[in-house]
């Protein structure tokens, strides 16, 4: 029983530390103005809004929009204003500081199986 409950706490520990640390991956691309990084946590379609234009994408797709948006909008920071979690979902709020203005940022991500997957990325300029 004791090796049980010890396997569990370690388990949800590395769980725990993953799903963090793919948040965090994602608000590092999105810092640097890096689709790519970004993209290696799409899920298999990813809904993105930008002013004037949400629509849902496949991971290529939402690649090259997420490019198109960082190439038009040079990124010069990316502040976080609250994040947390909810039943195997986590989020992020944050203000994008571009070029072109600022943008209240949303990242919405999800357990699926063993990763955590960005589901939604909203952009909506200040």
């Amino acid at each position: 029983m004791k090796r049980f409950i010890l396997f569990s706490a370690v388990a949800f520990s590395l769980v725990a530390f993953v799903s963090v640390a793919s948040l965090n991956e994602v608000i590092s691309g999105i810092k640097s103005g890096n689709a790519a990084q970004v993209a290696k946590y799409f899920d298999n379609t990813v809904e993105i809004s930008l002013p004037g234009n949400s629509n849902s994408y496949s991971k290529s797709q939402a690649e090259v929009v997420l490019r198109d948006f960082f190439k038009n909008n040079s990124v010069k920071s990316f502040s976080t204003i609250h994040s947390g979690e909810n039943r195997g979902s986590e989020f992020c709020i944050g203000n994008l500081v571009t070029g072109s203005g600022t943008y209240r940022t949303t990242i919405q991500m999800k357990q699926k199986g063993d990763t955590q997957v960005l589901q939604e990325l909203k952009f909506d300029l200040k």
